[in-house]
């Protein structure tokens, strides 16, 4: 990142902001210079630290005009998921530690409550907005305050249920802005050019103008002004809804302006004026393209909605979600039940290859993982083979849906579960850490950790011939060759189960062993680091890498021949949440064999966290899992 004198030349709008009050004193005219350079700020700063680009590309303008008319921290802005909201922190005095998003340490890549008061609600997920947004409005009615509440979604966060229920929930009382944000999918019904000119027309300095002068000249009438208007308003409603058909928001009782260009800041700013005077819940209807101001994002947004560092270098191969979506369309070709289900993520979850391939099997539900769950349920109860392919954090979205829908029925749906574990840089949100717990006490689920692409070949094979239901968690990222190495050498496993290897021990029996680390998962290889460092204290380590953790019991059957007979440490080591976690289930497991007596034992886990990275310093030493942690635990117990 530029130092001051270096941003002040190139930037020389952009650093004159570091409240909203310098953005609102800034001059109109000057307003079109300032989204260019924050465009230019924010291709340079993400393509070079990584980040979320085409969507913040999209909302340069509609962003500046919502700091121009509203008031933050005293109004609400909510930002629905959050990923577009770094013009947002641009501008409420957070420009100088941008460098920092995303980093360890630094900048949260969403909103988030404690780093300023202008995140007024954290987010992450999508479709939470309008539930949380209502919840503030309702408050300052409840309060007699006179705040706004902005609340700002995509056009795809209507895919997701809460969206309607939250709608089903608006009064038209509140001083609620609704602004939706189309830059993909159409939303409204196509009404033709009547309704397009109607929308120029409704964004004009003019239109607004003119009718509240006429609003106000009505009911200032003795006597019938009020009725004159309230007559003029409903022969103006009759013939809208007979020449373009009616409005789904408007049916709801919400004042609707729109669609208008987002891109427009003038216009945007003039219907967000016009929905704060109304003094009641409005939709703001914008459209804005993604991308816009850099080519390349313009051209293929997709491909820069999440952008690596400058300094990533992928490893060669596929990743496990390319490998997962190459194995199951492989596998569709052989077995015409398979179908493949995701939750408006068929890129990250690697199922374009599967959609391409077999289209006619391929359900993208949309923002909508409960949905996603009962649908497959469905196609499994009628004699299907689905397999639902969802990050970690977003399955959390579904539990009721998993227990009471596939398991209770104990129905063969596969989940696949993607971004397993600690994700350090969409931080907490993003954690795929409580799957393990919340899955693991549910009957009738098997769950398997594949951690090599061959494990997972295997997994998915088991999993799509069981009778009942199966998760499959892998993490974020390509195969660790030296984990294969270490555990696997040249051999292709013939079934997924425990793999052992005992370092540094004279032979492969388990009796030479002062210390077992039993782990799944990626953090495999701090286990093995601090098996180097326990080597030159003279303490002899063998690790137990797990493949399937569910059913407990028959996990442990495989364990206890891999264990010393003699006394020894045993330390159950996973990045996940150690309660309900894999170290409580599986030593509980084991206790009840008497090989167990003698040992001693240790849990090592993400404990009561969130897993939040308040230092710069890898993401396994802020849990205190690394290796360092693993060895002190070791001699210390």
């Amino acid at each position: 990142m530029k130092d001051n004198t270096e941003l002040s030349e190139s930037y020389p709008h952009l650093n004159k902001i570091n409240s909203p009050d310098d953005l609102k004193a800034v001059p109109s005219e000057e307003i079109p210079a300032l989204a260019e350079e924050i465009r230019e700020f924010l291709v340079k700063t993400v393509l070079e630290n990584g980040g979320h680009l085409a969507s913040n590309l999209g909302v340069v303008e509609m962003s500046l005009a919502i700091h121009r008319v509203f008031s933050s921290p005293r109004d609400h802005i909510i930002f629905d998921v959050g990923h577009q909201a770094y013009i947002h922190k641009l501008v409420t005095g957070r420009r100088e530690a941008f460098s920092t998003l995303r980093q360890a340490g630094g900048l949260s890549g969403f909103p988030k409550r404690s780093e300023s008061e202008h995140d007024c609600f954290g987010a992450g997920h999508s479709s939470t907005s309008l539930s949380a947004a209502l919840g503030f409005a309702e408050a300052d009615r409840l309060s007699g305050s006179d705040a706004y509440t902005v609340c700002v979604l995509g056009d795809g966060a209507y895919t997701g249920g809460m969206i309607h229920e939250a709608l089903n929930n608006c009064r038209k009382k509140l001083r609620l802005i609704i602004i939706i944000n189309e830059n993909e999918m159409s939303i409204s019904k196509n009404i033709g050019r009547f309704a397009k000119s109607l929308s120029r027309l409704r964004s004009t300095k003019g239109y607004f103008r003119t009718k509240n002068a006429t609003t106000s000249f009505l009911r200032k009438i003795p006597l019938i002004g009020n009725g004159i208007f309230s007559f003029l308003r409903n022969v103006k409603v009759t013939i809208k809804s007979a020449l373009y058909g009616s409005n789904y928001f408007e049916n709801l009782g919400l004042y609707y302006l729109g669609p208008v260009n987002g891109n427009d800041e003038e216009a945007v700013e003039r219907l967000l004026r016009e929905a704060k005077e109304s003094k009641q819940s409005c939709v703001i209807h914008l459209k804005t393209q993604k991308g816009r101001g850099y080519p390349p994002a313009e051209a293929t947004p997709d491909r820069y909605h999440g952008v690596a560092p400058a300094a990533y270098v992928a490893p060669e191969g596929t990743s496990f979600s390319e490998e997962m979506g190459h194995l199951l369309s492989a596998m569709a070709f052989k077995d015409e039940k398979i179908c493949a289900i995701t939750a408006a993520m068929a890129s990250g979850t690697g199922l374009l290859r599967f959609k391409s391939e077999h289209p006619s099997r391929f359900f993208d539900v949309g923002i909508a993982e409960e949905h996603a769950v009962t649908f497959a349920a469905g196609l499994a109860a009628n004699g299907y083979r689905p397999v639902v392919a969802v990050y970690s954090t977003f399955l959390q979205r579904a539990y009721d849906n998993i227990i009471h829908d596939v398991a209770l029925q104990n129905l063969p749906v596969v989940f696949c579960i993607d971004r397993a574990g600690l994700n350090a840089s969409d931080g907490a949100t993003h954690h795929g850490i409580f799957d393990v717990a919340f899955l693991s006490e549910i009957p009738n689920l098997k769950v398997f950790t594949p951690i090599t692409r061959a494990a997972l070949r295997k997994a998915m094979e088991e999993a799509l011939q069981s009778n009942g239901p199966c998760a499959i968690r892998y993490p974020n990222g390509y195969e660790d060759e030296a984990v294969t190495a270490a555990f696997y050498g040249n051999a292709i496993p013939g079934g997924i189960g425990v793999r052992s290897n005992y370092l540094h021990t004279p032979s492969d029996s388990p009796e030479h062993l002062d210390a077992v680390i039993i782990v799944h998962g990626r953090i495999v290889r701090e286990a093995m680091a601090a098996c180097e460092l326990l080597k030159e204290r003279n303490l002899q380590t063998g690790i137990l890498l797990l493949e399937q953790l569910k059913p407990y019991d028959t996990v442990a059957e495989q364990i206890l021949p891999l264990l010393p007979q003699k006394a020894c440490k045993i330390v159950f080591l996973e990045e996940e949440v150690r309660a309900g976690g894999m170290g409580m289930m599986l030593s509980d497991a084991l206790s009840k064999h008497e090989i167990m007596q003698n040992k001693t034992v240790s849990i090592m886990a993400t404990e009561d966290s969130f897993g939040i990275q308040v230092q710069k310093e890898p993401i396994w030493k802020t849990v205190g899992l690394d290796r360092d942690s693993i060895v002190n635990t070791i001699f210390n117990l």
